[in-house]
């Protein structure tokens, strides 16, 4: 993917606490670990990942069965698992040519290679002590604290496994939100002419309880309000560009669970059938709430949000997601080397953009809790 027309963000040629012509110090880090979500490799993985995903929420297993459809329509193959190792490629690239000497594991919270069978290699190969960069960008207990318990967990299964420490979020990194600026501008160019002007931005989350969704964060609503700071962020980046102001919205996908239970609303497929009723004639759809193409991006919007679209005769284009922009690949650098310089008592400048601040370290005890029960999570003030 190219990097597109916005400048790249400079990165200093050396942290603090390097001298001149050394490499960044990353110490006390001595390796980092890419943490995601993980899916399927093929068909016989569908049902065993998915029970994995729900373990302890008692989901009956023909809806695993039913869901796990999604995945056989592809072969029973996630595309999260390659994007991965590309991004994994891409990382390892970037510190080398910023002279950031540091390995680069992965582990997966629901597929492997799993945390503990990646923590174990680390361990076998002498880490004591990882930042972990986590493939979720927003605050919530599913894209944040749930990772950290799981790295908690890890942690806890193997002996003599490194101590863990969970970089920063990232949702208003300007690493993050400049690649998507970007797509948004270039899915709008795939617009026919005379559609383009009247087209309306849908921007794409995951859905989750709402429930979660407003204890989420250190004071609650973290969720929804980190999605509306960036999805304004990239608006008005998009009208300094073009000079027009798009109609836009936060609409969600990839809702699961009791249909008892408040999920956040609207679903992009209502949202869909709504802006056509209203005579709207084209969107591009803006999956701001993922960081790389995987099976809620290839299904919920290319596959059945594309096909709504069709239906009701509306233009429908799909941006891309950062995936390995470079960009984006350099956020882990930018946030490695900050975080190991607040280590060592020092500071570096913490990028961000839009209305709300670069995100904390440490996590409050309450930040995003388990809607089930209290577990032991890293990354928490004590």
């Amino acid at each position: 993917m190219a990097a597109g027309s916005l400048p790249v963000p400079s990165v200093p040629e050396a942290s603090p606490g390097a001298s001149p012509g050394s490499a960044p110090s990353v110490a006390p880090y001595d390796a980092v670990l890419l943490v995601s979500f993980g899916g399927p490799e093929g068909p016989d993985d569908v049902v065993p990942f998915l029970r994995n995903v729900t373990r302890g929420r008692d989901i009956p297993e023909e809806r695993l069965i039913e869901v796990g459809r999604h995945y056989l329509g592809f072969g029973g193959r996630s595309p999260i698992n390659d994007q991965n190792r590309a991004l994994l490629a891409a990382v390892e690239e970037d510190l080398a040519s910023h002279d950031v000497r540091i390995p680069v594991y992965w582990g997966n919270r629901n597929w492997h290679p799993l945390l503990a069978e990646t923590l174990a290699q680390m361990r076998d190969d002498g880490v004591t002590r990882a930042a972990c960069f986590v493939t979720s960008a927003y605050s919530s207990y599913s894209g944040c604290r749930q990772y950290r318990e799981d790295l908690a967990g890890a942690e806890a299964a193997v002996e003599g496994a490194p101590r863990l420490d969970r970089l920063r979020g990232y949702f208003n990194h300007p690493g993050f939100v400049e690649p998507m600026v970007d797509n948004t501008l270039a899915a709008l160019a795939e617009l026919a002419d005379e559609d383009r002007h009247q087209a309306h931005l849908v921007f794409v989350t995951h859905s989750v309880p709402t429930m979660m969704a407003e204890s989420s964060g250190p004071i609650g609503d973290a969720y929804v309000n980190q999605h509306r700071s960036v999805v304004d962020e990239v608006v008005e980046q998009v009208r300094d560009h073009t000079g027009h102001r798009y109609p836009h919205e936060l609409v969600y996908c990839s809702r699961s669970g009791s249909p008892r239970v408040p999920w956040l609303e609207p679903d992009v497929n209502d949202h869909l059938r709504a802006l056509a009723d209203k005579g709207v004639r084209a969107v591009a759809v803006v999956p701001i709430g993922f960081v790389s193409d995987h099976m809620e991006v290839v299904y919920d919007l290319d596959t059945e949000a594309a096909a709504t679209a069709a239906e009701l005769g509306l233009g429908f284009v799909r941006a891309a997601t950062c995936g390995v922009d470079p960009r984006f690949v350099g956020v882990l650098r930018e946030l490695l080397l900050e975080r190991a310089a607040t280590e060592r008592g020092e500071q570096l400048a913490r990028a961000a953009v839009g209305s709300l601040p670069a995100p904390w370290d440490l996590c409050e005890r309450t930040c995003c809790p388990n809607p089930r029960a209290e577990l032991p999570s890293i990354g928490q003030l004590a």
